[in-house]
């Protein structure tokens, strides 16, 4: 199913994630100048120090407000203050909370393109999301020969040229989503497995080459994050009811 049918609700009071539920935060990455200022105040040390790095201020403000929302999202979940929160990183990269900080209760994955980003977060699954905004100019067809399957190339091809763009965007999304679920990296290079892709066709993972009952393992999922972007969620397993919250814009008289 497509997220079309969904909307990006205000998250309710009490936050309560069930086994048999993923919930997708949309948030903004450009707030106020007074609320980057605050969230500045959660990050570890580290952060803010990787923060510092970043030359231009726009780039340096994303980072701190995408830090400090998935922090205060994660805290609201687990009962803990967003500065209490301690991260782990697999082999390969792929975030976690620290076991201390409450990461056995829940799993969580961010993806951000310019000035968005989603936050998608489980109870006992792992769960990847990827969101990319929608280029034109980008070498989309040359960029598909290099690093999709076969099935895929040819998929794309079949479509009218006015539809390529985009489906080769969701066919991104789709790849990134569920190596970010899986964790590994490029372990699994992209040509070795199929997605979906058509714009009438739902999100899924098609087949895995060297593994061909991994692909039941899966849910794929498209997101529709805005006109300019699209997005994809890829869960583990199925029967899984999803819901999707905004993150909440600050009102303030300094708004203005």
């Amino acid at each position: 199913m497509m997220l079309s049918a969904y909307a990006w609700n205000p998250p309710p009071t009490h936050l309560v994630l069930t086994t048999a539920e993923v919930h997708v935060w949309r948030a903004s990455l450009q707030p106020p100048v007074w609320r980057a200022h605050a969230l500045e105040h959660i990050l570890a040390p580290v952060e803010r120090e990787r923060a510092d790095r970043y030359v231009r201020s726009e780039d340096r403000t994303r980072f701190i407000v995408g830090r400090g929302v998935l922090r205060t999202i994660l805290g609201s979940y687990i009962g803990l203050g967003p500065d209490q929160l301690r991260f782990c990183y697999n082999p390969f990269g792929k975030p976690a909370l620290a076991a201390a900080a409450g990461g056995e209760a829940i799993r969580f994955n961010v993806s951000h393109a310019d000035g968005l980003a989603l936050i998608a977060v489980t109870g006992s699954r792992e769960v990847g999301v990827d969101l990319e905004r929608i280029r034109p100019d980008f070498g989309t067809e040359e960029i598909a020969e290099r690093f999709f399957s076969r099935g895929e190339v040819a998929a794309l091809r079949a479509l009218p040229a006015a539809r390529r763009v985009k489906a080769f965007f969701a066919c991104w999304t789709r790849k990134e989503a569920y190596l970010k679920a899986r964790g590994e990296g490029l372990s699994l290079p992209l040509d070795r497995f199929d997605v979906s892709l058509g714009p009438d066709q739902p999100a899924a993972l098609l087949a895995v080459h060297d593994d061909p009952a991994e692909a039941m393992r899966w849910s794929l999922r498209e997101l529709v994050p805005g006109p300019d972007h699209v997005a994809a969620l890829a869960v583990e397993g199925h029967a899984w009811h999803l819901r999707c919250w905004q993150w909440p814009e600050p009102k303030s008289a300094r708004d203005a």
